[in-house]
């Protein structure tokens, strides 16, 4: 594993992991709710199952909120980091797929159309793999997950009167549609969504209603239903975890 750098900042970086003749490149984009208390720590043990199963991994790190991140420095760094696999790997070929958990599934997602709002795409995935992910960040603000990180994510005070909220509540006008991957449909790759009904921190409606709005849309979307809560989708070794590897399997 190389650490590398996409930036000059202290969480511009990644965990490298190349593979010779690899079944593809997984780009691993960790959770937390975009708080700088977490890290990619979190995907470490994920990229270390995929990297011996013969995938290229590249664990990403990025700006969160309370060490230089929000709207759009995290962005910024996301789309930053994926590009940098064009150094790294310039004349791949193979499947690129992002794969995010909760937070990180919301980027992947958001990373997958990018170009669109104007950041760059020197490297285009091939799919993304949503693990529990926040896929629609104006519900997300709405029902205040997490004390309202939403709001956080944006800048804005959670609860204040004022811009993104009111008297009665949060209202979605903080949530700027290039941010927000449930205003982005259709995607033109394939986005596979896995959830557990009982996830207490992500509900599942946000995957269930994505891949709604997606397939509508005219987009391939999927959702996989799977078992232990948030967390068991980033714990090797779990079912979930193994039907995460099922879906990657198909991929490659």
């Amino acid at each position: 594993m190389e650490r590398v750098q996409y930036g000059p900042g202290a969480g511009q970086y990644a965990e490298w992991s190349p593979v010779e003749a690899a079944r593809g490149i997984i780009v691993v984009i960790h959770g937390g709710y975009w708080r700088s208390r977490y890290d990619l720590s979190l995907g470490r043990p994920l990229a270390h199952d995929l990297h011996r199963r013969g995938w290229a991994t590249l664990n990403l790190e990025y700006r969160r909120i309370g060490s230089g991140g929000g709207a759009p420095e995290t962005f910024d760094d996301i789309a930053a980091g994926i590009d940098l696999l064009g150094t790294l790997v310039p004349r791949h070929a193979g499947p690129i797929v992002a794969l995010g958990h909760s937070a990180g599934g919301h980027l992947a997602v958001w990373a997958a159309g990018r170009a669109r709002h104007g950041w760059p795409e020197g490297v285009r995935l091939t799919h993304v793999v949503s693990q529990a992910g926040l896929l629609d960040l104006r519900a997300a603000h709405r029902d205040r997950l997490s004390g309202d990180a939403v709001a956080e994510l944006f800048g804005s005070e959670s609860g204040a009167v004022g811009e993104g909220s009111s008297e009665n509540g949060p209202t979605t006008d903080l949530v700027e549609a290039r941010f927000d991957p449930q205003q982005q449909v259709p995607l033109d790759i394939p986005v596979i969504c896995l959830h557990a009904p009982d996830d207490d921190m992500v509900p599942m409606s946000q995957s269930v209603g994505y891949v709604r709005a997606a397939s509508r849309a005219g987009a391939q979307a999927d959702l996989v239903e799977v078992t232990g809560g948030h967390f068991d989708l980033i714990e090797p070794g779990s079912s979930a975890w193994s039907q995460v590897l099922g879906v990657l399997d198909s991929l490659s």
